[in-house]
């Protein structure tokens, strides 16, 4: 395909576009790293990286190969293990003091539904201590009966027409209700946020 020639410059494609020959890429033929790899040039543009051998075979000698299902304790420094216990445990330590205020209104929460198991001698020895949770079913029973009337997925609000209806009532029944949902819905639970 030949390229129009430049208009004010009266230079021509041909001029600026540089030969095969003239287009050199410097390559280096080996590339080592630290980790004992090689990068050897396939001349297409690509490379392929390698591990060398013998740089692999010198790090084996130097350390015993671990399993890879082994007990890493075992191998580990009497030092280096102090140091992951002392870590883990104060995780766990910090993990137990953040929820505490959450296991307590769990706890209250639970004794102020009733449920509670109490250690009983009487009647007599290993009779049952649990409380029946008559206050929790009745909330969920109330809730579950309740959330559809409270929020049905049309929206809270409904509208009804006083008088005579015609297309021009039932449109402005709409336009209030949409916004009324609208209103309750989003913008109100906006600003609680």
């Amino acid at each position: 395909m030949a390229l129009p020639p430049l208009v004010d410059s009266g230079i021509r494609p041909e001029d600026m576009m540089p030969t095969e020959a003239s287009v050199e890429v410097p390559v280096e033929q080996i590339e080592m790293f630290e980790n004992g790899a090689e990068v050897i040039p396939d001349g297409e543009g690509g490379a392929i990286v390698q591990a060398l051998a013998e740089a692999m075979m010198g790090e084996m000698d130097q350390e015993e190969l671990i399993p890879f299902d082994a007990n890493l304790a075992e191998y580990l420094d009497d030092s280096d293990m102090g140091e992951i216990a002392t870590e883990l445990l104060a995780s766990y330590e910090d993990d137990i003091e953040s929820r505490d205020e959450w296991e307590e209104t769990y706890t209250k929460g639970l004794d102020l539904l009733g449920v509670r198991t109490i250690e009983r001698s009487e009647p007599f020895q290993g009779a049952s201590g649990v409380t029946h949770p008559l206050i929790s079913e009745s909330v969920t029973q109330f809730q579950a009966q309740a959330y559809k009337e409270l929020l049905p997925a049309g929206g809270p609000v409904k509208t009804r027409i006083a008088g005579l209806q015609n297309q021009e009532t039932e449109a402005q029944a709409k336009r209030v209700k949409d916004y009324m949902n609208y209103l309750i819905m989003e913008e109100m639970q906006a600003k609680k946020k």
